[in-house]
């Protein structure tokens, strides 16, 4: 099932969002430090009975933060509240998970007329010794270091939160029973935090800091469940919930997949109304690319009607001066998605693509990067993520070098390059390694460029 994406402005902020499926509208809020992206396969799920609406929360993801230094709990509710008024959407039913379901319960709590139902997975009731230990330390400060140091910590704290909650204490009474070494997964929550980056301690404090004031048993508010599977940190949290209003149900089950099953059986009760058209940005968005080699959702930034910029190999749309005109990531580079198969080193499939974008851009043109010099693959080795997360700092050196060497891998006299120190930032550098470990079609897309070009 299709998952399209989508840009809206509410106010000077802008909101990313995924979409999926057809009839009544279901907003999915996720957890922290994530992003919608972790509801995909959820969304093609549950597309087939909601039109699935799953929004990158301020700050996370896509999604720019909201302004200040310290945001709280409200404010972050009532930008979940702005997006659906933004989208049209007068009243939805929504299910979040942990810190989703904070966001949630306190928008229903401020704002009950935009809500038809909420199902929530795990919903924290700390005790004043877990928030004084939260306090000080699960959410350190996080930027990037100019020589990559943040990757080594931030690939082990991913990795680690399965194995201990919090994920810094690290005493057997601390042990997890999910515990796991699932590259896959770890790699997900480290790319969701490199583009958060300093912001998610924001968003996350503010979830720790809410105030858990469960409405009173008489109140009258739309229906809401919680539930919480065995392993889940939150498990035990069921029983510190007190009474609930007589519309609530929270109760523990054995596995995620039958608090899945619950869940969305009483969604199918309570949801209702159509999803409006789709409102989006005006200078970037994803466009619906079909050829013969690709099938998919290509991002966009910059004024349509001006010059198409392609950014070289291995970088993006956000990386590349794109000046007056509008910039895309080509597959497997930057937000695009990828080619189904392996990508093509053949220029006609790259150029199918282009084209596509550019008609449907009004593009008045198309600028064509020059290609690297150097052996495509050493100038652009492999980049799957690995047990130990070295892949990451491995992509840091990289960027790092190509800024002193042309290729980078030649780190002699005879290759030695102008540079300009100012893009050696730690800042600078971070947005060209985010580029650099998204772009799985790098090489091939090199060999494409050098083949059109008449070169070996």
């Amino acid at each position: 099932m299709q998952i399209t994406r989508h840009f809206v402005d509410i106010g000077a902020r802008r909101v990313h969002y995924r979409r999926c499926g057809a009839g009544s509208a279901l907003l999915m809020v996720h957890q922290s430090p994530r992003s919608s992206a972790e509801y995909e396969t959820l969304m093609r799920q549950w597309g087939q009975h909601f039109t699935c609406i799953a929004p990158d929360t301020p700050g996370f993801g896509q999604s720019e933060p909201l302004p200040g230094d310290n945001p709280t709990i409200d404010d972050f509710a009532d930008a979940i509240v702005a997006l659906l008024d933004a989208l049209g959407l007068k009243r939805v039913a929504a299910y979040g998970f942990h810190s989703g379901g904070i966001i949630l319960v306190s928008a229903l709590k401020r704002h009950p007329e935009k809500f038809r139902a909420l199902a929530i997975g795990g919903y924290a009731i700390w005790t004043p010794e877990e928030m004084a230990l939260f306090s000080d330390r699960y959410l350190p400060r996080f930027e990037p270091t100019s020589y990559g140091e943040h990757l080594t910590w931030l690939w082990n704290r991913m990795l680690e939160q399965s194995w201990f909650f919090p994920w810094f204490d690290v005493r057997p009474e601390a042990r997890l029973s999910v515990a796991h070494a699932d590259v896959g997964r770890v790699d997900a929550a480290v790319r969701e935090m490199l583009d958060s980056g300093a912001a998610y301690r924001a968003g996350y404090g503010a979830v720790l800091r809410a105030p858990r004031d469960i409405p009173p048993i008489d109140a009258a508010t739309p229906p809401v469940l919680i539930t919480a599977y065995a392993g889940d940190p939150l498990h035990a949290h069921i029983d510190r919930l007190g009474p609930l209003p007589q519309a609530w149900t929270a109760y523990k089950v054995a596995t995620p997949a039958e608090h899945l099953t619950d869940s969305l059986a009483f969604l199918q009760r309570h949801a209702g109304g159509r999803f409006p058209p789709t409102r989006d940005a005006d200078d970037e968005g994803f466009l619906r690319i079909a050829t013969d080699a690709f099938d998919g959702m290509i991002h966009w930034r910059g004024r349509k009607g001006g010059p198409l910029i392609l950014h070289p190999p291995g970088s993006a749309a956000d990386v590349s001066d794109r000046g007056d005109g509008i910039a895309i990531d080509l597959p497997g580079h930057g937000l695009s998605d990828g080619w189904p198969g392996p990508p093509p080193e053949t220029w006609p499939a790259w150029q199918a693509v282009i084209a596509a974008a550019a008609q449907a851009l009004g593009a008045s043109g198309v600028v064509l990067p020059p290609a690297p010099v150097g052996d495509p693959d050493l100038l652009f080795p492999d980049m799957a993520p690995d047990r130990f997360g070295s892949y990451l700092t491995r992509a840091w050196a990289i960027v790092r070098a190509r800024h002193f060497f042309n290729p980078w891998y030649e780190a002699g006299a005879a290759c030695l390059g102008d540079f300009d120190a100012a893009e050696l930032t730690a800042e600078c550098l971070a947005r060209e390694h985010r580029a650099l470990i998204r772009a799985t079609a790098a090489r091939p897309y090199l060999v494409a460029l050098r083949s059109r070009d008449g070169e070996s």
